[in-house]
């Protein structure tokens, strides 16, 4: 009778010890290399190193990431500072626990004879909906910008070939590979490179997972971290499982986003080389907020600091 309690109570121990946390992750968009080191924490099995059962979800253009979250649909998303801080003053509780990026990946693609931003002040930029009420108002306010010299970006290059006068939006790992595939010379400008200061690529969630569940929320900042260092280490894994999920990415495709953020020091730059991956500061949040006030995206809001807190990445120490 003993030893059938003991065989039973060691059983109930090791069900206890391999279970695993189910936790969901909603990317800001369909499955590219830019997710690379969540779907490799999948792959290489470093989330369930950490007793966690990770789905990662893709989002889209019809994909709400903060109405999903609020909704309890999602534990995390891939999320960026803008947003968060308009939600706070919504009255969505949301909070940032990690920059994976240390740089906002937003520029500007241009013909070769542009040398810097300042130079597209008499040129028509073309610029999505999205990027009038985030990057937009930040070129306005350093570089003299008007609304007037804007037309609508519809994510084809053609119009920009067509015309060596204009300009675009872009990202390093997108339009310019796209031209070079076309056999066009670009320039591409990163934002932040000139003082853009959002963080990229943060993992967000909401105030009360923090609150309620912080040992979870510690273990999942650590294994998406460690996820990221072996991506950018050697990406194979994760390419695989991105591929599964978005066929359109092709290895060429993947390999050349993958060289751009190594060289960009998206993950290891900044304040990750000194403090470590994921690292934020105070000082770079009061930077984006302050921008978002003085640019009227944002009212002065005592309360701004609820979105973000760096308990999770503080003294965690991944060094890249």
């Amino acid at each position: 009778m003993k030893r059938a309690i003991t065989a039973l109570t060691l059983t109930a121990i090791a069900a206890l010890a391999q279970a695993q946390d189910k936790v969901t992750f909603l990317t800001s968009w369909y499955a590219q290399a830019e997710h690379g080191g969540y779907y490799q924490a999948v792959a290489t099995g470093i989330y369930k190193k950490h007793g966690l059962d990770v789905t990662v979800k893709m989002g889209g253009p019809q994909i709400n990431g903060v109405q999903l979250l609020a909704a309890g649909q999602a534990d995390f998303m891939m999320g960026k500072d803008f947003q968060v801080l308009s939600g706070i003053e919504q009255g969505v509780p949301l909070t940032t626990v990690a920059a994976v990026f240390q740089k906002e990946p937003q520029g500007m693609v241009t013909h070769p004879d542009v040398n810097s931003l300042a130079d597209l002040k008499d040129r028509t930029i073309l610029v999505a909906t999205s990027g009038r009420s985030t990057w937009w108002p930040w070129l306005k306010l350093k570089y003299g910008f008007k609304d007037d010299q804007t037309r609508p970006y519809t994510s084809n290059m053609q119009p920009f070939f067509a015309d060596k006068t204009m300009a675009q939006q872009g990202f390093p790992s997108s339009e310019p590979f796209t031209a070079e595939k076309a056999g066009q010379k670009v320039k591409f400008f990163l934002f932040a490179d000139d003082g853009y200061p959002p963080y990229g690529n943060t993992i967000v969630t909401m105030h009360k997972t923090v609150k309620d569940r912080p040992e979870l929320v510690q273990r999942f900042v650590k294994a998406t971290l460690e996820g990221w260092k072996s991506y950018m280490d050697n990406p194979a894994a994760g390419n695989a499982l991105i591929k599964q999920d978005n066929p359109k990415m092709d290895d060429e495709m993947l390999a050349y986003a993958h060289r751009k953020m190594k060289e960009l020091k998206f993950f290891d730059g900044g304040d990750a080389a000194r403090l470590g991956a994921g690292s934020m500061t105070d000082a770079r949040w009061k930077a984006t907020y302050d921008f978002m006030v003085s640019s009227g995206q944002l009212k002065p809001n005592p309360q701004w600091q609820q979105a973000y807190t760096l308990q999770f990445v503080k003294d965690l120490k991944v060094m890249p």
